[in-house]
């Protein structure tokens, strides 16, 4: 037996009231400490993992209607701005092409055969002009000799030479009234510049647009997703053919709890961590945006709250995080990736919605910009051969310009050939 149980239970006893001293006290600790670092520093920071990374889903969509016979690109690839995805069949807008060409060069011709008629009719009123001069002088000089000489010119003769000048100046009205009607079509015109040619040459850049816009280029530089078109399929205008996703121009889109909403400004830094990276990659960014209202506001069926089955539910607010380019090329993101949002609230100065506009066009393309130059230049190689002038270089390098299957092989430039 024990000599002493009694001292030997209360050294149990101290032991273990030491023990929950210490844990108390540790716990104690603990919650101080994070007392202290939630006043000194903890209350500044918001966070979230409803976070997803967002981006630009550019459409490949056709202007014209036609029959697919060539897909360039599929899914996974990645396409450069300006490259052909999607050749239609080019037999009825070659047709309609060669139809408007075929009007602008009649056209030409017909002001041409104006603008020479022009001439003409011009010089038809100086000789009727020279013949009046010509008529007054005779009647002159037959009147002067009949006053000196009285009976020296007969009568008969003096009445014809009136009647003559008479002729002459009635023929000078109307050859001037026939020179002012023609003119009238004419006037101030070039053969470049007279509304008949610009109507047809503006039916020539509408054949030639319809041409053109049966190769589909990629609007921006990126990788090819969602592609649905089919050899042989006859697709409209409108119709979304594939998808372009730009992954160098990704956010990240953050719902935010409503009660964090007060802390948050544009413009304050953000620390986000990928779930396809872990804690090893860091991104920082800054916050760029706030939602115009919650999630549930423009869902696709929003909650009708006065129905009477309410039940309380924190709305969240989509807040947008603009990332550090530098580091998205670094480490790229996917759309839809899993992000978790830290940001840093120290700064709560100015407007919690400020409004901010995009000084100049926040996307663009380059990808048509051809187009046009090339419709104008074809417009003015029409013109020039058919003018009587000297063919512009524009019109004899035509060859280089003939449509990809003239040429024998398929065209994969900004935009289809001349």
């Amino acid at each position: 037996m024990d000599p002493n149980p009694e001292s030997r239970s209360g050294i149990r006893n101290g032991r273990r009231r030491l023990l929950v001293s210490l844990v108390v006290g540790a716990f104690a600790a603990l919650g101080v400490g994070f007392a202290a670092w939630w006043f000194a520093a903890g209350r500044y920071y918001e966070s979230t993992d409803d976070a997803y990374v967002g981006g630009n889903l550019v459409q490949v969509t056709p202007q014209v209607a036609g029959t697919v016979v060539a897909i360039d690109a599929d899914d996974t690839d990645f396409v450069t701005t300006g490259q052909i995805l999607v050749e239609l069949d080019k037999a009825d807008s070659r047709v309609g092409l060669d139809q408007a060409e075929a009007q602008l060069a009649r056209t030409v011709r017909s002001v041409r055969n104006l603008l020479a008629t022009d001439a003409q009719l011009q010089a038809s009123v100086e000789v009727r002009r020279a013949e009046l001069a010509r008529a007054r002088d005779d009647l002159a000089r037959r009147s002067k000799l009949d006053t000196e000489v009285p009976g020296a010119v007969a009568a008969e003769e003096l009445q014809h030479a009136r009647d003559t000048v008479a002729a002459a100046n009635a023929a000078l009205d109307a050859a001037s009234r026939q020179l002012s009607a023609q003119r009238a079509l004419t006037d101030h015109t070039t053969i470049e510049s007279h509304p008949d040619v610009l109507e047809v040459a503006a039916k020539v850049r509408e054949a030639y647009l319809a041409y053109a816009r049966t190769a589909l280029p990629a609007p921006v530089s990126g990788f090819v997703a969602k592609r649905s078109v089919q050899v042989g399929q006859r697709v409209g205008p409108g119709a979304a053919l594939m998808t372009v996703v730009p992954l160098d121009q990704v956010w990240v889109d953050a719902n935010c709890k409503e009660g964090q909403l007060p802390n948050l400004h544009a413009g304050q830094p953000v620390k986000l961590i990928a779930d396809a990276y872990g804690g090893a990659v860091t991104y920082h960014g800054k916050l760029a945006g706030f939602g115009a209202g919650t999630g549930s506001a423009f869902a696709l069926l929003p909650a009708q709250n006065a129905t009477g089955n309410w039940i309380k539910v924190v709305q969240r607010v989509p807040v947008r995080i603009a990332l550090d380019p530098a580091e998205l090329r670094q480490h790229p993101l996917q759309i839809g990736l899993s992000m978790e949002v830290t940001v840093d609230t120290h700064d709560r100065a100015g407007e919690r919605l400020p409004k901010i506009a995009h000084p100049a066009a926040a996307y663009e393309t380059s990808a048509f910009a051809s187009m046009d130059d090339l419709a104008d230049r074809r417009v003015a190689a029409i013109i020039a051969a058919n003018s009587g002038e000297p063919r512009p270089m524009a019109y004899r390098e035509s060859a280089r310009f003939a449509p990809a299957g003239e040429r024998g092989a398929r065209t994969r430039s900004r935009s289809p050939s001349l």
